[in-house]
C-alpha cells in the first residue's frame, strides 16, 4: 500500500474520505479486453464520497432544486428515429428476471423499457423507494449525475480517480479487498449469487431478490470507501474507449485524462457518446459480467438510466480547487 500525505483538514463535504495521492497499476490483463493494457498511473489526491448518493441525499437535491431527471421527460424522436412513438413517453430500463435460462449474448432477455419507471419508481410505477432512502439512487443518467454534483460544488470522477479510490491501495489484488471473492465463506458485495439472469440464491445479510441493498450494508475498502464495487455501477467523467491508451502515452496531469473526447466515444450504432461505468452491480455474476472489480469498466450511453446504475462526487483538496 502507498505511503501517502494526509488530508489537508476537514472534508469539504460530510461523508467524504481522503484518498491519497500515489500510483497504481491501471487495468488487467487476465480479464476482459477494454481492461487491457495495463500501465503505472500517477493520481494526484482528492476527496471521495464514502457512499454512493443515496435517495434520501437526490430527494433533497430535487426538493431545493425542481429538478426533473431525464427518465421524466419523453425521449427525443430525433435521437430514436423509426422508434414506435407508444415508446417515446417517459421510462426507463428495468431488469426482469426470466423464467429460465436464456441466451447470454442477447441481453433483450433480460432488461426491458419501462413506462414510468425513474428515480422515485425505480422498477416502474409499482415500485417505490419508501423505505429504501438508504439505498443508492438508479435511474440517473449522465447529465442527472452531473447535475447533482455540481449542485453539491463536487464533480464526477474520472475512470482515473475512481480506479485509484476503488483499488484501496492495494497494488495488485483481484478485488476492493484482497483476491479472493468471498474469503472464509463471506460475501464482501452485493452481487448476482446463482445462475445470472433466472437463478437468484439469496443469502444472509443480502437482498432477497435482485436489486441494491442500503450503502454501508458491506464493511468499507482500506481507503473507507463502501459499497465501491457491486450493488450499483457508477457514472464516471471519462469518455469510453475500447482499450486503455498505452501506458507509455498516459497522461498524469492531477486533473486525471479524460478519454479519447466525445466523437470517439460514441456507440457504433446509435452514435450516442458513451461514458464510462465502473464498479459493477447486483447483477454481476460469475456466470456473466464478472466486472465487480476495480479494473473492471463498461461503456454507457449518456441518455441511458438503468435501475443498476448511481454515481458518487469527489472534490479535490482546498488547494487545488483554489
Amino acid at each position: 500500500m502507498d505511503v501517502a500525505e494526509e488530508a489537508p483538514g476537514a472534508p469539504p463535504g460530510e461523508g467524504m474520505v481522503w484518498i491519497p495521492g500515489g500510483t497504481l497499476t491501471m487495468g488487467s490483463a487476465r480479464h476482459y479486453p477494454e481492461e487491457s493494457p495495463a500501465g503505472t498511473v500517477p493520481v494526484d489526491c482528492f476527496w471521495m464520497d464514502e457512499t454512493a448518493v443515496t435517495n434520501r441525499m437526490f430527494a433533497r437535491f430535487v426538493a431545493e432544486t425542481g429538478y426533473v431527471t431525464t427518465a421524466e421527460k419523453a425521449p427525443d424522436p430525433a435521437m430514436y428515429p423509426g422508434a414506435d412513438p407508444s415508446m417515446l413517453v417517459p421510462g426507463s430500463i428495468t431488469f426482469a428476471k426470466p423464467r429460465g435460462p436464456v441466451d447470454l449474448s442477447d441481453p433483450l432477455q433480460w432488461w426491458a423499457w419501462t413506462p414510468g419507471a425513474q428515480w422515485r419508481h425505480p422498477w416502474g410505477p409499482g415500485s417505490t423507494i419508501d423505505e429504501m432512502e438508504d439505498h443508492p439512487v438508479t435511474q440517473v443518467t449522465y447529465a442527472d449525475a452531473d447535475a447533482y454534483a455540481r449542485w453539491a460544488g463536487k464533480q464526477l470522477p474520472t475512470e482515473v480517480q475512481w480506479e485509484r479510490a476503488g483499488r484501496g491501495g492495494l497494488e495488485g489484488a483481484e478485488f476492493a479487498w484482497g483476491d479472493e471473492l468471498a474469503p472464509g465463506g463471506k460475501e464482501k458485495m452485493n452481487r448476482w449469487i446463482g445462475e445470472f439472469p433466472w437463478k437468484f440464491r439469496p443469502r444472509p445479510g443480502g437482498a432477497r431478490k435482485p436489486g441494491t441493498v442500503p450503502v454501508r450494508t458491506f464493511g468499507p475498502n482500506p481507503f473507507g470507501l463502501y459499497e465501491i464495487t457491486g450493488n450499483a455501477w457508477e457514472w464516471t467523467r471519462t469518455w469510453y474507449s475500447d482499450s486503455h491508451p498505452e501506458p507509455t502515452s498516459r497522461c498524469c496531469a492531477p486533473a486525471n485524462p479524460l478519454g479519447p473526447g466525445v466523437d470517439a466515444s460514441r456507440d457504433p450504432g446509435s452514435g450516442i457518446p458513451r461514458k464510462v461505468l465502473k464498479g459493477g452491480s447486483f447483477l454481476c455474476a460469475e456466470n456473466y459480467c464478472s466486472r465487480y472489480r476495480p479494473s473492471a469498466r463498461i461503456p454507457e450511453s449518456i441518455e441511458s438510466s438503468t435501475v443498476h446504475i448511481t454515481f458518487r462526487c469527489v472534490a479535490p483538496p482546498p488547494e487545488a480547487s483554489g
